[in-house]
């Protein structure tokens, strides 16, 4: 009999009890867990989820919803494993089918709300919310023409390769190109996406919503490409989940970090985030998507000398009241904590 990894208790971020259905590898390093739930469980495409790791529940790490509501038999998350990684080795390396996953309500920005023909870019696991779009806009409004360019390093990268295939005799009005930066094979592109793919193969780019998930370099540049081939600002949507870059940090200068209840000074390098900082120190901090998405670290600052790069799901009372993200938070000088 199988029992469940950790207690079956929900946790103040992940209230949603799912069981693993089944577990299926993609390519050599990324994995879909399937798993349905006894209540209902809303989402739209492209949002993606937090999820309890490991044994007490008290990580979480985000995942995109692979899965399209209306369209696929179960609610899946899709995750390439990556070295030593706390919530990537734990799902692909000892979750097994019957096991219980506990899952916040879904979140993000990254969904299709116009009518108006897509332009979707993808690179490596970028696909997961892209093809949860791509499902949800072929069944439900068939006249909208889906041209989707998806970038990989070899064909054993492609993610969803037999359904990609599938979809693409199904659906005529899905246009796909899939990139490969090795060993393209035969109606693959060799290399990867430039502008001048993009003129060529997308002669109407400016009448489209663009779309793009994937590394941020990857999404910076395909912006900019888009931009200059007179796409509106307005017209372009980006995954925001991404893990944000860190700040050098000096290995002289310090600041103090003071936490006011109970009172305590610590001392931390100028230039760390605010996350890094309590980490460093033990300090209680929840962080799942640790990219200034998903609003668990959020943290109340009385005072100090710091910036901050992302305010997503901050209300304008929480940044009245010095509510910051604290993974999006860079300390520049002493700082005092609520």
């Amino acid at each position: 009999m199988n029992f469940p990894i950790f207690s079956d208790q929900p946790t103040a971020l992940c209230q949603n009890r799912m069981q693993v259905h089944d577990i299926h590898q993609e390519t050599p390093d990324v994995w879909t867990l399937s798993l349905f739930s006894h209540v209902h469980y809303p989402y739209q495409p492209g949002q993606f989820a937090l999820v309890n790791i490991g044994h007490s529940g008290k990580i979480q790490r985000a995942y995109t919803l692979s899965s399209t509501p209306g369209v696929s038999r179960f609610i899946t998350l899709t995750v390439r494993r990556i070295h030593n990684g706390a919530g990537s080795d734990w799902l692909t390396g000892e979750v097994r089918p019957g096991d219980y996953l506990w899952l916040s309500d879904a979140q993000g920005k990254f969904v299709n709300d116009r009518p108006q023909p897509l332009l979707l870019l993808a690179a490596g696991c970028g696909v997961t919310p892209v093809i949860s779009i791509c499902r949800d806009v072929l069944k439900r409004t068939p006249a909208q023409s889906v041209a989707v360019f998806y970038s990989v390093r070899s064909p054993q990268e492609v993610i969803f390769a037999a359904e990609w295939q599938q979809m693409k005799t199904q659906y005529p009005q899905l246009h796909l190109t899939i990139l490969a930066e090795h060993n393209a094979q035969p109606g693959q592109i060799a290399g990867r996406l430039s502008q001048d793919i993009l003129q060529t193969q997308v002669p109407d780019i400016r009448s489209r919503q663009l779309m793009i998930c994937g590394p941020a370099p990857y999404m910076q540049l395909a912006e900019r490409w888009a931009i200059s081939l007179g796409v509106a600002a307005e017209n372009i949507v980006k995954e925001q989940f991404h893990a944000v870059a860190a700040a050098t940090v000096s290995e002289g200068d310090q600041l103090t970090l003071t936490r006011l209840t109970p009172l305590q000074n610590y001392r931390v390098p100028v230039g760390s985030t605010l996350l890094a900082a309590m980490e460093q120190h033990g300090l209680p901090v929840a962080a799942a998507c640790r990219a200034g998405v998903c609003g668990s670290c959020k943290t109340r600052i009385i005072s100090g000398d710091y910036e901050t790069t992302s305010r997503m799901t901050l209300t304008d009372a929480d940044i009245a009241e010095g509510y910051v993200l604290a993974c999006s938070c860079q300390l520049n000088g002493d700082i005092t904590l609520a």
